[in-house]
């Protein structure tokens, strides 16, 4: 997904609308035009991650960390290997966007 894709995706699990779409909606304005400015840009706005990133962790501690793995390293994780502190650390740095990923993958698997 692009940025913006991710952005938009993201908001829709965080409960953000489109206030454009609604039945209401006279001039049918496409759905890229509804979208309000002011939507989080989580990919590249280090607190907005952090904001979706504490809500994943709020829903599934061990989902998140497991998908930040991922996202970070683009592989996944054994699940018997142990967390060392070289791998903890490289997760504290993970980017915007790292985190953002993992936050959809969470929010997004929620029941």
């Amino acid at each position: 997904m692009t940025d913006q894709q991710l952005n938009r995706a993201l908001a829709e699990l965080m409960g953000w609308r489109n206030f454009k779409e609604d039945e209401h909606n006279v001039w049918g304005a496409p759905p890229d035009d509804g979208w309000s400015n002011s939507l989080p840009r989580y990919c590249t706005d280090p607190a907005a991650s952090l904001e979706v990133q504490a809500k994943a962790i709020e829903l599934d501690r061990v989902a998140y960390v497991n998908n930040l793995y991922e996202a970070c390293y683009e592989f996944k994780r054994d699940k018997d290997s142990a967390w060392d502190e070289i791998n903890i650390a490289f997760l504290l740095n993970a980017s915007p966007r790292q985190r953002t990923e993992a936050a959809y993958l969470t929010l997004s698997n929620r029941d």
